[in-house]
Protein backbone atom coordinates (compact mmCIF):
# COMPACT_ATOMS: atom_id res chain seq x y z
CA UNK A 1 0.00 0.00 0.00
CA UNK A 2 1.36 3.56 -0.96
CA UNK A 3 -0.01 5.46 2.64
CA UNK A 4 1.31 8.73 2.02
CA UNK A 5 1.15 12.07 4.66
CA UNK A 6 0.61 14.76 2.67
CA UNK A 7 -2.22 17.84 3.06
CA UNK A 8 -4.84 18.52 0.79
CA UNK A 9 -3.05 21.15 -1.49
CA UNK A 10 -0.31 18.68 -2.20
CA UNK A 11 -3.32 16.27 -3.12
CA UNK A 12 -4.43 18.58 -5.14
CA UNK A 13 -0.91 19.28 -7.05
CA UNK A 14 -0.65 15.22 -7.65
CA UNK A 15 -4.51 15.01 -8.73
CA UNK A 16 -3.70 17.24 -11.42
CA UNK A 17 -1.04 15.29 -12.84
CA UNK A 18 -3.27 12.21 -12.58
CA UNK A 19 -5.23 14.03 -15.14
CA UNK A 20 -2.60 15.22 -17.61
CA UNK A 21 -2.24 18.75 -16.49
CA UNK A 22 0.80 19.62 -17.90
CA UNK A 23 0.77 23.50 -17.28
CA UNK A 24 -0.07 25.98 -14.35
CA UNK A 25 0.65 29.61 -13.48
CA UNK A 26 -0.44 31.19 -10.37
CA UNK A 27 0.56 33.98 -8.06
CA UNK A 28 1.37 33.09 -4.38
CA UNK A 29 -1.28 33.47 -2.03
CA UNK A 30 -2.14 32.04 0.97
CA UNK A 31 -3.34 29.21 2.00
CA UNK A 32 -3.02 28.43 -1.99
CA UNK A 33 0.85 28.83 -2.08
CA UNK A 34 1.34 25.20 -1.93
CA UNK A 35 0.14 24.20 -4.56
CA UNK A 36 2.07 26.19 -6.80
CA UNK A 37 4.72 24.58 -5.02
CA UNK A 38 3.74 21.32 -5.61
CA UNK A 39 3.15 21.90 -9.15
CA UNK A 40 6.72 23.50 -9.37
CA UNK A 41 8.02 19.91 -8.26
CA UNK A 42 6.11 17.74 -10.44
CA UNK A 43 5.17 19.36 -13.85
CA UNK A 44 8.90 20.48 -15.25
CA UNK A 45 10.93 16.98 -14.42
CA UNK A 46 7.86 15.72 -16.85
CA UNK A 47 7.98 18.33 -19.55
CA UNK A 48 5.13 20.52 -18.33
CA UNK A 49 5.59 24.42 -17.38
CA UNK A 50 4.73 25.75 -14.19
CA UNK A 51 5.41 29.74 -13.71
CA UNK A 52 4.66 32.36 -11.62
CA UNK A 53 2.66 35.84 -12.97
CA UNK A 54 3.24 38.83 -12.15
CA UNK A 55 -0.01 39.36 -10.28
CA UNK A 56 -3.57 37.10 -10.41
CA UNK A 57 -4.80 38.71 -13.70
CA UNK A 58 -1.39 37.61 -16.15
CA UNK A 59 -1.33 33.80 -14.53
CA UNK A 60 -5.03 33.16 -15.47
CA UNK A 61 -4.26 34.51 -18.69
CA UNK A 62 -1.01 32.75 -18.93
CA UNK A 63 -3.33 29.64 -18.64
CA UNK A 64 -6.20 30.53 -20.50
CA UNK A 65 -3.32 30.60 -23.79
CA UNK A 66 -1.96 27.36 -23.05
CA UNK A 67 -5.53 25.78 -22.77
CA UNK A 68 -6.06 27.53 -26.41
CA UNK A 69 -2.81 25.90 -27.64
CA UNK A 70 -4.09 22.40 -26.69
CA UNK A 71 -2.67 22.09 -23.20
CA UNK A 72 -4.04 21.07 -19.72
CA UNK A 73 -4.25 23.64 -17.48
CA UNK A 74 -4.66 24.76 -13.62
CA UNK A 75 -4.54 27.34 -11.77
CA UNK A 76 -4.78 28.53 -7.97
CA UNK A 77 -5.75 31.20 -5.73
CA UNK A 78 -7.89 32.40 -3.11
CA UNK A 79 -10.64 35.15 -2.72
CA UNK A 80 -9.01 38.07 -3.49
CA UNK A 81 -7.03 36.14 -6.57
CA UNK A 82 -10.79 35.20 -7.51
CA UNK A 83 -11.70 38.73 -7.35
CA UNK A 84 -8.93 39.51 -9.95
CA UNK A 85 -9.75 36.10 -11.88
CA UNK A 86 -13.77 37.70 -12.68
CA UNK A 87 -12.62 38.99 -16.37
CA UNK A 88 -11.12 35.97 -17.17
CA UNK A 89 -13.76 33.32 -15.93
CA UNK A 90 -16.27 35.08 -18.39
CA UNK A 91 -13.60 34.93 -21.27
CA UNK A 92 -13.40 31.24 -20.39
CA UNK A 93 -17.02 30.72 -20.43
CA UNK A 94 -17.88 32.67 -23.60
CA UNK A 95 -15.01 31.03 -25.90
CA UNK A 96 -15.24 27.49 -24.31
CA UNK A 97 -11.99 27.45 -22.88
CA UNK A 98 -11.35 24.58 -20.67
CA UNK A 99 -8.99 24.99 -16.84
CA UNK A 100 -9.66 24.04 -13.94
CA UNK A 101 -9.51 27.26 -11.17
CA UNK A 102 -8.93 26.11 -7.32
CA UNK A 103 -10.56 28.31 -4.58
CA UNK A 104 -8.28 27.79 -1.24
CA UNK A 105 -10.90 29.54 0.38
CA UNK A 106 -9.89 31.91 3.42
CA UNK A 107 -12.29 34.35 5.22
CA UNK A 108 -13.05 37.64 3.95
CA UNK A 109 -13.86 39.78 2.88
CA UNK A 110 -10.95 41.70 0.84
CA UNK A 111 -8.17 40.70 2.40
CA UNK A 112 -9.91 39.04 5.20
CA UNK A 113 -7.42 36.48 7.47
CA UNK A 114 -4.97 34.74 5.59
CA UNK A 115 -4.53 32.41 7.92
CA UNK A 116 -8.08 31.60 8.59
CA UNK A 117 -10.95 29.35 6.43
CA UNK A 118 -14.47 29.87 5.39
CA UNK A 119 -16.56 29.57 2.40
CA UNK A 120 -17.37 32.79 1.78
CA UNK A 121 -16.91 32.56 -1.97
CA UNK A 122 -19.20 30.00 -2.93
CA UNK A 123 -21.89 32.64 -4.64
CA UNK A 124 -18.82 34.60 -5.99
CA UNK A 125 -17.88 31.19 -7.78
CA UNK A 126 -21.11 30.98 -9.25
CA UNK A 127 -22.52 34.45 -10.61
CA UNK A 128 -18.93 35.96 -10.56
CA UNK A 129 -18.89 36.08 -14.39
CA UNK A 130 -20.43 38.64 -16.71
CA UNK A 131 -23.99 37.27 -17.78
CA UNK A 132 -24.51 34.79 -15.48
CA UNK A 133 -23.40 31.82 -16.98
CA UNK A 134 -24.01 28.42 -15.07
CA UNK A 135 -20.19 27.40 -14.06
CA UNK A 136 -19.21 23.94 -12.56
CA UNK A 137 -18.08 23.96 -8.88
CA UNK A 138 -16.50 21.16 -7.01
CA UNK A 139 -16.04 20.62 -3.00
CA UNK A 140 -13.71 18.47 -1.31
CA UNK A 141 -14.25 17.32 1.96
CA UNK A 142 -11.03 15.80 3.08
CA UNK A 143 -7.74 14.58 1.24
CA UNK A 144 -9.08 12.18 -0.88
CA UNK A 145 -11.53 14.46 -2.39
CA UNK A 146 -8.78 16.88 -2.91
CA UNK A 147 -6.99 14.18 -5.24
CA UNK A 148 -10.53 12.56 -6.72
CA UNK A 149 -12.44 15.80 -7.58
CA UNK A 150 -9.32 17.26 -8.99
CA UNK A 151 -9.47 14.36 -11.97
CA UNK A 152 -12.83 14.85 -12.25
CA UNK A 153 -12.47 18.51 -12.37
CA UNK A 154 -10.07 18.03 -15.37
CA UNK A 155 -12.00 15.37 -17.13
CA UNK A 156 -15.25 18.23 -16.83
CA UNK A 157 -13.41 20.85 -17.77
CA UNK A 158 -12.07 18.59 -21.07
CA UNK A 159 -15.71 17.26 -21.81
CA UNK A 160 -17.45 20.32 -21.12
CA UNK A 161 -15.04 22.81 -22.27
CA UNK A 162 -15.49 25.33 -19.70
CA UNK A 163 -13.96 26.60 -16.60
CA UNK A 164 -14.32 24.12 -13.26
CA UNK A 165 -13.83 25.52 -9.82
CA UNK A 166 -12.53 23.36 -7.01
CA UNK A 167 -13.81 25.56 -3.90
CA UNK A 168 -11.20 24.47 -1.15
CA UNK A 169 -10.79 25.86 2.30
CA UNK A 170 -8.14 26.41 4.03
CA UNK A 171 -8.95 23.74 6.72
CA UNK A 172 -9.06 21.07 3.90
CA UNK A 173 -6.31 22.17 1.86
CA UNK A 174 -3.76 22.77 5.00
CA UNK A 175 -4.28 19.64 7.21
CA UNK A 176 -2.27 16.79 7.02
CA UNK A 177 -3.70 13.52 6.42
CA UNK A 178 -2.77 9.80 5.41
CA UNK A 179 -4.11 9.05 1.92
CA UNK A 180 -3.36 5.30 0.34
CA UNK A 181 -2.60 6.28 -3.36
CA UNK A 182 -3.24 2.65 -4.32
CA UNK A 183 -6.74 2.25 -3.49
CA UNK A 184 -7.95 5.26 -5.22
CA UNK A 185 -10.88 4.99 -7.25
CA UNK A 186 -9.70 7.34 -10.02
CA UNK A 187 -11.99 8.01 -13.05
CA UNK A 188 -10.71 7.49 -16.97
CA UNK A 189 -8.66 10.29 -17.77
CA UNK A 190 -10.79 12.36 -20.43
CA UNK A 191 -9.91 14.75 -23.56
CA UNK A 192 -11.29 17.40 -25.39
CA UNK A 193 -12.82 16.04 -28.26
CA UNK A 194 -10.38 17.08 -31.59
CA UNK A 195 -12.04 18.08 -34.53
CA UNK A 196 -10.79 16.65 -37.84
CA UNK A 197 -8.56 18.94 -39.45
CA UNK A 198 -9.23 18.40 -42.71
CA UNK A 199 -12.44 19.02 -42.72
CA UNK A 200 -14.03 22.36 -42.68
CA UNK A 201 -13.70 23.60 -39.46
CA UNK A 202 -16.06 25.88 -37.18
CA UNK A 203 -14.91 27.12 -34.06
CA UNK A 204 -18.12 27.49 -32.52
CA UNK A 205 -20.12 24.75 -34.41
CA UNK A 206 -21.61 21.96 -32.68
CA UNK A 207 -22.73 19.22 -34.64
CA UNK A 208 -25.84 16.51 -34.22
CA UNK A 209 -27.01 16.52 -30.77
CA UNK A 210 -23.74 17.67 -29.22
CA UNK A 211 -23.78 21.00 -27.26
CA UNK A 212 -19.63 20.97 -27.68
CA UNK A 213 -17.71 22.34 -30.31
CA UNK A 214 -15.17 19.96 -31.43
CA UNK A 215 -11.78 21.70 -30.29
CA UNK A 216 -8.12 22.18 -31.99
CA UNK A 217 -5.70 24.41 -31.14
CA UNK A 218 -4.84 27.96 -31.59
CA UNK A 219 -1.03 27.59 -33.69
CA UNK A 220 -1.86 24.33 -35.08
CA UNK A 221 -2.27 23.96 -39.04
CA UNK A 222 -5.51 25.37 -39.05
CA UNK A 223 -6.85 28.60 -38.67
CA UNK A 224 -8.93 28.88 -35.50
CA UNK A 225 -10.34 32.15 -34.31
CA UNK A 226 -10.97 33.24 -31.29
CA UNK A 227 -12.74 36.15 -29.51
CA UNK A 228 -13.89 37.41 -26.11
CA UNK A 229 -16.89 39.03 -27.77
CA UNK A 230 -19.96 37.41 -28.74
CA UNK A 231 -19.93 35.44 -31.37
CA UNK A 232 -21.30 32.59 -34.02
CA UNK A 233 -20.55 29.29 -34.76
CA UNK A 234 -17.62 30.58 -37.66
CA UNK A 235 -15.76 32.40 -34.44
CA UNK A 236 -16.62 36.14 -36.30
CA UNK A 237 -17.88 38.64 -34.05
CA UNK A 238 -21.78 39.07 -34.41
CA UNK A 239 -24.61 41.31 -33.64
CA UNK A 240 -27.39 38.90 -34.76
CA UNK A 241 -30.10 38.66 -32.47
CA UNK A 242 -30.77 34.93 -34.04
CA UNK A 243 -26.96 33.85 -33.84
CA UNK A 244 -26.33 35.14 -29.96
CA UNK A 245 -29.78 34.01 -28.66
CA UNK A 246 -28.84 30.48 -29.88
CA UNK A 247 -25.00 30.60 -28.34
CA UNK A 248 -26.36 32.09 -25.22
CA UNK A 249 -28.97 29.21 -25.03
CA UNK A 250 -26.27 26.57 -25.62
CA UNK A 251 -23.69 27.68 -23.20
CA UNK A 252 -26.57 27.75 -20.67
CA UNK A 253 -27.44 24.47 -21.81
CA UNK A 254 -24.49 21.98 -22.25
CA UNK A 255 -23.95 22.15 -18.21
CA UNK A 256 -27.65 22.32 -16.62
CA UNK A 257 -28.82 19.54 -18.33
CA UNK A 258 -25.78 17.75 -18.16
CA UNK A 259 -25.63 17.91 -14.20
CA UNK A 260 -26.70 14.33 -13.20
CA UNK A 261 -23.64 13.22 -15.05
CA UNK A 262 -21.33 15.04 -12.42
CA UNK A 263 -23.80 15.04 -9.02
CA UNK A 264 -21.03 14.05 -6.50
CA UNK A 265 -22.24 13.12 -2.95
CA UNK A 266 -21.89 10.97 0.02
CA UNK A 267 -24.60 9.89 2.51
CA UNK A 268 -25.20 8.39 5.80
CA UNK A 269 -28.68 7.49 6.73
CA UNK A 270 -29.83 6.80 10.02
CA UNK A 271 -32.82 4.91 10.66
CA UNK A 272 -36.02 6.86 11.50
CA UNK A 273 -34.47 10.21 11.46
CA UNK A 274 -36.88 12.81 10.39
CA UNK A 275 -34.10 15.82 10.23
CA UNK A 276 -31.35 15.55 7.24
CA UNK A 277 -28.64 17.43 7.55
CA UNK A 278 -26.91 19.15 4.20
CA UNK A 279 -23.41 20.06 4.33
CA UNK A 280 -20.17 20.19 2.31
CA UNK A 281 -16.40 20.92 2.53
CA UNK A 282 -14.85 20.93 5.92
CA UNK A 283 -18.24 21.46 7.57
CA UNK A 284 -19.27 17.95 6.73
CA UNK A 285 -17.21 15.95 9.05
CA UNK A 286 -18.27 17.80 11.89
CA UNK A 287 -21.87 17.10 10.38
CA UNK A 288 -20.65 13.09 10.39
CA UNK A 289 -19.36 13.92 13.97
CA UNK A 290 -22.70 15.23 15.06
CA UNK A 291 -25.13 12.81 13.01
CA UNK A 292 -23.05 9.54 14.17
CA UNK A 293 -23.23 10.82 18.38
CA UNK A 294 -26.80 11.38 17.81
CA UNK A 295 -28.10 8.43 15.80
CA UNK A 296 -28.88 5.81 19.07
CA UNK A 297 -31.04 8.91 21.30
CA UNK A 298 -33.65 11.16 19.87
CA UNK A 299 -33.90 13.41 17.69
CA UNK A 300 -32.26 11.49 15.07
CA UNK A 301 -30.71 12.70 11.76
CA UNK A 302 -29.40 11.72 8.57
CA UNK A 303 -26.86 13.73 6.59
CA UNK A 304 -26.44 14.38 2.73
CA UNK A 305 -22.84 15.55 1.77
CA UNK A 306 -22.78 17.66 -1.32
CA UNK A 307 -19.73 17.56 -3.82
CA UNK A 308 -21.01 19.35 -6.68
CA UNK A 309 -22.37 22.73 -5.56
CA UNK A 310 -22.93 23.94 -9.18
CA UNK A 311 -24.95 23.96 -11.18
CA UNK A 312 -27.40 22.90 -8.01
CA UNK A 313 -28.01 19.60 -8.16
CA UNK A 314 -31.49 19.92 -8.05
CA UNK A 315 -32.79 16.81 -8.47
CA UNK A 316 -30.55 14.89 -6.30
CA UNK A 317 -31.48 17.07 -3.11
CA UNK A 318 -35.14 17.20 -3.97
CA UNK A 319 -35.04 13.49 -3.99
CA UNK A 320 -32.91 12.87 -0.75
CA UNK A 321 -35.08 15.02 1.18
CA UNK A 322 -38.33 13.79 0.24
CA UNK A 323 -38.89 11.86 3.23
CA UNK A 324 -37.49 14.13 5.90
CA UNK A 325 -40.12 16.81 7.70
CA UNK A 326 -37.17 19.03 8.29
CA UNK A 327 -33.53 19.97 7.04
CA UNK A 328 -31.07 21.68 9.04
CA UNK A 329 -28.10 23.25 6.72
CA UNK A 330 -24.87 24.03 8.15
CA UNK A 331 -22.06 26.08 6.20
CA UNK A 332 -18.91 28.21 6.83
CA UNK A 333 -20.90 31.88 5.74
CA UNK A 334 -23.43 33.62 6.60
CA UNK A 335 -25.77 32.02 4.02
CA UNK A 336 -24.98 31.01 1.05
CA UNK A 337 -25.74 27.86 -0.47
CA UNK A 338 -28.79 27.66 1.87
CA UNK A 339 -30.75 29.88 -0.42
CA UNK A 340 -30.38 27.27 -2.61
CA UNK A 341 -32.12 24.53 -0.46
CA UNK A 342 -34.63 27.34 0.71
CA UNK A 343 -36.04 27.67 -3.18
CA UNK A 344 -35.78 24.11 -4.06
CA UNK A 345 -37.18 22.87 -0.38
CA UNK A 346 -40.41 25.33 0.29
CA UNK A 347 -42.72 23.06 1.93
CA UNK A 348 -39.70 22.07 4.46
CA UNK A 349 -38.78 23.69 7.62
CA UNK A 350 -35.22 24.82 6.76
CA UNK A 351 -32.83 25.68 9.97
CA UNK A 352 -29.77 27.39 8.98
CA UNK A 353 -26.71 27.25 11.09
CA UNK A 354 -24.12 29.77 9.60
CA UNK A 355 -20.65 30.80 11.08
CA UNK A 356 -17.65 33.18 9.48
CA UNK A 357 -15.32 34.49 12.34
CA UNK A 358 -12.27 32.19 11.10
CA UNK A 359 -13.45 29.15 13.26
CA UNK A 360 -14.57 25.54 12.06
CA UNK A 361 -18.26 24.88 12.69
CA UNK A 362 -18.13 22.12 15.69
CA UNK A 363 -20.54 19.24 15.79
CA UNK A 364 -21.61 20.54 19.22
CA UNK A 365 -22.90 22.99 17.32
CA UNK A 366 -24.72 21.22 14.87
CA UNK A 367 -26.17 19.00 17.09
CA UNK A 368 -27.91 21.56 19.18
CA UNK A 369 -29.73 22.56 16.17
CA UNK A 370 -30.71 18.94 15.35
CA UNK A 371 -31.98 18.98 19.01
CA UNK A 372 -33.58 22.52 19.21
CA UNK A 373 -33.82 23.93 16.18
Amino acid sequence: MALTLMEGNEAIGWGAVAAGCNFFAGYPITPATTIYNTMLKLLPPQGGVCLQGEDEIASIGFCLGAAMSGMKTMTATSGPGISLYSEQISFAIGSEIPIVIVDVQRLGPSTGSATKGADGDIQFLQWGNSGGFPVIVLAPVDIRDCFVLTVHAFNLAEQYRCPVFLAANKEVSMTRETIDLDRLNLPPVMDRKTADAAQPFMPFGVKNDSLVPDFLPIGGGRLVRQTSSTHGPDGYITTDPGQIADMQKRLDDKLKKSVPAFTYYDEYLVPDADTLVIAYGVTARAAMTAVKNLQSGTPKASLLILKTLWPVPEQLIREKAAAYKRVVMAEMNLGQYVREIQRLLPDKKIDFLGQMNGELIKPGQIQEVIIHG
